[in-house]
């Protein structure tokens, strides 16, 4: 049986990167996001550069009818997989009071219910007789309470404790679950302008998006729980650990306040 590797969020900075990781080592993917021309373009580069099968189906991952006719595509063309990369999110940043409701929902909406959905419904898909592997892309925000991202970083918790629970859960059902907390990763002009504004710490914080792919698929495959690519980074995490989340969060809050006025 030929399976495959499922990356939702696919043309998206970090998206690629790990399409790109999969088709190196020779996987047949299936990828969806939004825009269908840009994932006909990604696949076509890929299938050349790789001599891999892909397929792809453009899907509004927030919208409940789109995800449904998402999973019957895949069951049409009879897929099985043995890797799920719940890569696709949204973050809005800035004063909770001036984000809008829709706003609001987006990223629950994708960042939690999406991830949920979609990590629920290919265990009904998957190849029985190899390991299923699901690596859930949170952030490294997800270890502290943030001023400015609240609710973005409240889902991201959401995904650490998610895929802990679930790894134990299924742990005698042949399912791998992991969960990746990247800092910093570059993808677009906007991103880089937010990690500028946050001077040295967003600059330490910095990773290609190809070798967070890279680590990433590497220690999924190896079994690990949590996976936070870089020595910056996972200093940290280990100080998130410590510190009282009431400390953290005025801390971050005064960080975000003097870098707003310095903008």
């Amino acid at each position: 049986m030929d399976t495959h590797a499922l990356i939702t969020g696919a043309v998206g900075g970090l998206g690629k990167a790990f399409a790109a990781e999969c088709a190196w080592r020779g996987w047949n993917l299936f990828l969806t996001d939004l825009q269908e021309n840009a994932l006909a373009t990604l696949t076509g580069g890929l299938k050349r550069q790789f001599n891999v099968n892909i397929s792809f189906y453009p899907c509004d991952l927030t919208a409940p009818r789109s995800r449904v006719e998402l999973w019957q595509e895949i069951q049409r063309l009879n897929l099985h997989f043995h890797m799920l990369i719940n890569v696709a999110g949204i973050e809005y940043e800035g004063d909770f009071i001036r984000r809008s409701l829709d706003e609001l929902h987006t990223i629950l909406r994708l960042n939690i219910e999406n991830t949920v959905e979609m990590t629920h419904r290919i265990l009904q898909f998957r190849d029985p007789q190899q390991t299923l592997y699901i690596l859930n892309v949170s952030s490294l925000a997800c270890f502290f309470p943030m001023p400015m991202k609240a609710v973005y970083a409240a889902s991201k918790r959401f995904l650490l404790d998610f895929s802990l629970a679930l790894r134990e859960e299924l742990r005698n059902e042949n399912v791998s679950v992991t969960v990746l907390c990247p800092g910093a990763v570059p993808t677009n002009p906007r991103t880089i302008r937010r990690l500028n504004a946050q001077g040295l710490f967003g600059q330490l914080s910095l990773m290609n998006a190809g070798d967070v792919a890279a680590i990433a698929i590497e220690r999924t495959l190896q079994g690990k729980r949590i996976i936070v690519p870089g020595i910056f980074n996972q200093m940290l995490q280990r100080i998130a650990l410590l510190l009282p989340p009431t400390v953290l969060a005025a801390f971050i809050g005064r960080r975000w306040r003097r870098a707003r006025k310095e903008q």
